[in-house]
């Protein structure tokens, strides 16, 4: 029953990559999925967690410095990807340059010298840039 459900339900309500409002004006995704009422459960946000750390970790692979970073420079260059995706974190062009010099001081400061340090607040940002320049967690 499940397959033919499955393909029943897909059928009736469509597959929605993006959110969409439904007939009755409900926030829908996916499959039906009623995220004003329903909402996501915990491991959904895992999954989809999971799934965004993977895609923002494999956009920053691709610069060649980024494996010369210890975990945690890592993890400040994986979040700025994840928050400002690849195309945003490719603009702060000062900064990889001076990843790729190693000159980390450098490299937090022009973290620190943008608009995204003024979006997320200082508190992040400036916990972000520590991290950078310490190179701890």
């Amino acid at each position: 029953m499940t397959d033919k459900l499955i393909a029943m339900l897909r059928h009736h309500e469509g597959a929605r990559a993006y959110p969409y409002r439904c007939t009755a004006g409900k926030l829908t995704i996916g499959v039906g999925r009623n995220l004003d009422d329903v909402g996501l459960y915990d491991d959904e946000i895992d999954y989809l967690l999971a799934n965004d750390i993977d895609r923002a970790k494999k956009a920053a692979s691709a610069y060649s410095w980024f494996a010369d970073l210890n975990e945690a420079r890592q993890a400040v260059v994986i979040s700025m990807v994840f928050n400002l995706g690849p195309k945003g974190f490719s603009m702060f062009a000062r900064m990889r340059h001076a990843l790729q010099a190693g000159d980390y001081a450098t490299a937090a400061a022009e973290m620190l010298d943008s608009k995204w340090a003024d979006d997320i607040g200082p508190g992040r940002s400036e916990r972000l840039a520590g991290m950078m320049i310490a190179g701890e967690w």
